[in-house]
């Protein structure tokens, strides 16, 4: 039988990727109660305000100093995909759009030409803690798609796909299909000029969720020369292509190989990323990606003339209220709901 794994590694921050990704952060942050102004009702002495990466008592505050998160920052060249499963994100960006998303949305940004935007996490609940548990995964773009237009989407948790399947014992598995079709499952379709609207692309991005005990084969990847990386980042142990692996790390399987996937003693959970590898060159700077250090340049110079459009809020991290109704208002104006079961 050949061996589906082609490499283990531990979780380190961010996680690594490989083409057609770029990058993988996974948030599992453990914030108090909020302090009114949406902020933690505890002290922040001892973090480094502006850049707290500590996770000092369960939590960072990332870039911001009052509200958690990243306020305004530029992007060019690639694609952001936050998926949220715990917690709320109040997005808003350089085109005029804003959003309030999380409790399983996603939110899919194509950077594209350039845009700039914010992700701030408001502590709403002044009762009991705020956790926010997130995955950001930067998906790159073509060198033909790298100065499209940007575009902002949610796929709002009730739109996105889940298939439950249980084993011979009734235990069960859940697979929740952000990208890339699993079976006879077709989740909402990608921005129009992202490399997982390419059907060559094979892009799935998938989460998993088994029992303990629970057993289930990762089917084969439909295109070829496709790569993927299962990111086993919750629960102890499990038993993936008959190799026994110990949570957290990363799993470069071939992708023309049936899986075998077992879970141990406890609930497992899983992050699939895989896709045929666009296979350009890529030169990177901090949040501009592109295919040569010119262009990099050229971004550089850009964003200091035209600030992407230019950044239509009041502050560099705005947030939108204290109520916990999510929504998004688009660049056009309107505004959408997600429509719960």
């Amino acid at each position: 039988m050949t061996n589906p794994i082609l490499r283990v590694e531990p979780l380190g921050f961010p996680w690594a990727t490989v083409d057609p990704f770029l990058f993988c952060a996974y948030h599992d942050d453990h914030y108090p109660r909020g302090n009114g102004q949406l902020a933690p009702a505890v002290s922040l002495a001892g973090r480094e305000i502006g850049s707290d990466f500590s996770r000092k008592d369960g939590f960072s505050m990332y870039h911001g100093d009052t509200v958690p998160g990243f306020p305004a920052h530029p992007h060019r060249g690639f694609e952001t995909v936050t998926i949220v499963r715990r917690g709320l994100i109040d997005h808003s960006d350089s085109l005029g759009a804003s959003a309030r998303f999380g409790r399983g949305d996603v939110q899919w940004v194509t950077a594209g030409k350039g845009i700039v935007h914010s992700e701030m996490f408001p502590l709403l609940s002044e009762d009991e803690d705020n956790p926010l548990e997130l995955f950001q995964i930067w998906l790159n773009l073509p060198a033909k798609n790298k100065m499209a237009e940007p575009h902002f989407t949610m796929l709002w948790n009730g739109d996105i796909p889940r298939q439950v399947v249980r084993d011979a014992a009734g235990r069960a598995t859940e697979i929740a299909v952000v990208a890339g079709a699993l079976g006879d499952i077709q989740p909402p379709a990608p921005p129009p000029e992202s490399w997982a609207a390419q059907p060559e692309a094979d892009v799935a991005i998938w989460t998993l969720r088994m029992e303990p005990g629970a057993q289930w084969s990762l089917p084969p990847a439909r295109g070829e020369g496709t790569r993927r990386t299962l990111y086993f980042f919750k629960g102890a142990d499990a038993v993936v292509g008959g190799q026994a692996v110990k949570a957290p790390c990363a799993i470069e399987l071939r992708a023309d190989l049936e899986v075998p996937i077992v879970a141990g003693g406890s609930e497992s959970e899983f992050l699939l990323l895989q896709g045929r590898p666009i296979a350009e060159p890529v030169a990177q700077y901090g949040p501009f990606v592109m295919n040569t250090q010119a262009e990099i340049m050229q971004a550089m110079t850009d964003y200091r003339r035209t600030q992407f459009g230019g950044w239509p809020f009041g502050a560099a991290d705005p947030v939108h209220g204290h109520e916990p109704k999510r929504f998004a208002k688009y660049p056009d104006g309107r505004v959408e709901e997600p429509q719960e079961a």
